[in-house]
């Protein structure tokens, strides 16, 4: 087996959730990724939509078991010493499928081979292995101090705030942009005035989203009121009043993870043009919603396909391409999006 050292890494992730142009939802989940000589290992594995066991919001019992796990010190859950790596993001059932890999030690090293995917008890290496991708050996003092920090008594930074303070004159739009951010796992609260609320319950928020009809003096109020309290928010600037457009906006907002650590990095829309940005190979949809005269909403889906890293341009056809619209542009993990200038 190779001797070749790699580093080893915990980076936060976001598994960015949604409602979906379909009608359907899907649910955020905020977690460590494993990064391997300073790239995400789940970009190893192209467009899979994924969580690594280290999930912000499973009980802390839990977690000191997953990490035990990866540590070495609790047996390994699946047969042949085989660890899950990845799991479903909305229900963690290994028949949904998981990556898997057998990890164990080699001397002082700690080695991760084999990596496979798996939706029984048993893994096929031989029609379901992920050829290419490692070994990985990881220098054991450096690997273990990593993991260690994620357990109760380590150093690790806090987990993320999942909650949206909605600020707006529309309170249908806000009662239900409410409860779709609900639906996939985030908080989100209502309210006209910020400056009443204790600073307690204001550092307990990620997030921050003005409706158009805010003015910029209640804005002020509301920054000063934040930063009073030490809070360090994202504010959103609600774009239109589409709920799915309104989420995936704060989906962009509350993703914390590190922008060169992310798929979908950059998306604008001009002249009949989207360019887009990927920094590995992925799937990209792209949907256009747009509000017409009477302020109904028309979706369209305009691009639905895999993107190789690097920057690309997308036509834009029809309506999609006129003022008024807007793109929201999702992979796995990732969510940005753009109003069509022009």
């Amino acid at each position: 087996m190779s001797a070749v050292y790699a580093t080893f890494e915990l980076s936060p992730a976001t598994r960015v959730g949604g409602v979906l142009a379909n009608g359907g939802h899907q649910a955020h989940r905020d977690f460590m990724d494993f990064v391997v000589d300073g790239r995400p290992l789940l970009f190893q594995l192209c467009d899979l939509d994924a969580v690594s066991p280290l999930a912000a919001d499973i009980p802390p019992a839990i977690l000191t078991v997953q990490l035990r796990t990866l540590l070495l010190e609790a047996p390994a859950p699946l047969a042949d010493g085989r660890c899950v790596i990845y799991g479903c993001p909305e229900c963690e059932s290994i028949e949904c499928g998981a990556v898997t890999a057998v990890i164990e030690c080699d001397g002082d090293d700690v080695v991760w081979r084999d990596f496979a995917w798996q939706t029984s008890e048993t893994a096929d290496l031989e029609l379901n292995g992920y050829r290419g991708i490692g070994p990985f050996r990881f220098r054991g003092e450096a690997y273990r101090a990593e993991l260690e920090r994620l357990l109760p008594d380590g150093d690790a930074a806090p987990p993320p705030r999942r909650r949206v303070l909605l600020i707006g004159a529309r309170v249908d739009v806000l009662a239900k942009l409410a409860a779709a951010l609900r639906t996939i796992g985030i908080g989100a609260d209502i309210t006209q005035d910020a400056t009443g609320i204790d600073a307690e319950e204001l550092v307990g928020y990620g997030a921050v989203a003005f409706g158009r009809a805010v003015g910029e003096p209640e804005r002020a109020a509301v920054r000063a009121a934040f930063e009073a309290a030490g809070a360090d928010v994202a504010y959103v600037d609600g774009l239109a009043p589409i709920i799915p457009l309104l989420v995936a906006q704060i989906e962009h907002a509350l993703d914390r993870s590190p922008p060169q650590r992310r798929r979908l990095i950059s998306l604008t829309a001009s002249a009949g043009v989207a360019h887009v940005e990927v920094t590995s190979t992925c799937r990209v949809q792209l949907v256009a919603y747009r509000l017409d005269r009477l302020y109904r909403t028309h979706t369209r889906e305009v691009f639905d396909g895999m993107l190789e890293p690097g920057e690309h341009r997308i036509p834009l056809e029809g309506r999609a391409a006129r003022g008024r619209s807007f793109l929201v542009g999702r992979t796995m993990g990732g969510v940005v999006v753009a109003p069509v200038v022009g």
